[in-house]
């Protein structure tokens, strides 16, 4: 298999520390979007989010997923980069999907663990458990949609690498 693999999942799922994690099981490349976005614009997701609205900044997250394509090498993609079919249909073509379920609490609960400075906006101004309640119920056939597997994320990493390996039928490289 030589395809990328793309990550997708709500924020807090765990996409870039399982995809950096499979990509160094795998000899891949790893990318996150977010973080091609910031290195190649110096701007942080909520400074796009703020300068150009959320259409600016999903504009620019499809050229990043467009850009970041390659062979061997594995994309964590950003929380919504599903809500654009445009988006679904070219990681579904150009590649495999895995999509890294959890219920809405246990996203609450990382995020509240490990906030991050340069975190995204919110997108609805609640509470954090209400609002990854509110994004899974409006993501959820999206996510499902995109992905070729759907992956329990609740475990720990080691553990949801394992699951990616069984669900692409690759031997474990442990």
């Amino acid at each position: 298999m030589t395809q990328p693999i793309f990550m997708v999942g709500a924020r807090g799922a765990g996409k870039t520390t399982v995809g950096s994690a499979l990509a160094k099981t795998l000899g891949y490349k790893f990318v996150d979007t977010d973080q091609h976005l910031l290195r190649t614009s110096g701007l942080s997701v909520a400074d796009i989010v703020d300068r150009e609205g959320w259409e600016g900044f999903r504009r620019r997250e499809t050229e990043a997923l467009k850009a970041v394509c390659s062979p061997l090498t594995v994309v964590a993609t950003g929380g919504g980069a599903v809500l654009a079919q445009e988006n679904r249909d070219f990681m579904r073509e150009a590649g495999t999907v895995i999509y890294l379920r959890s219920p809405a609490s246990t996203l609450a609960n990382r995020l509240e663990d490990a906030p991050q400075e340069d975190q995204r906006p919110t997108l609805t101004g609640r509470p954090i458990t209400e609002e990854m309640m509110q994004v899974l119920n409006e993501r959820e056939a999206l996510y499902q949609e995109a992905a070729h597997h759907v992956v329990d994320g609740t475990q720990d990493p080691a553990q949801v690498v394992d699951s990616v390996m069984d669900a692409l039928a690759l031997p474990m490289a442990r």
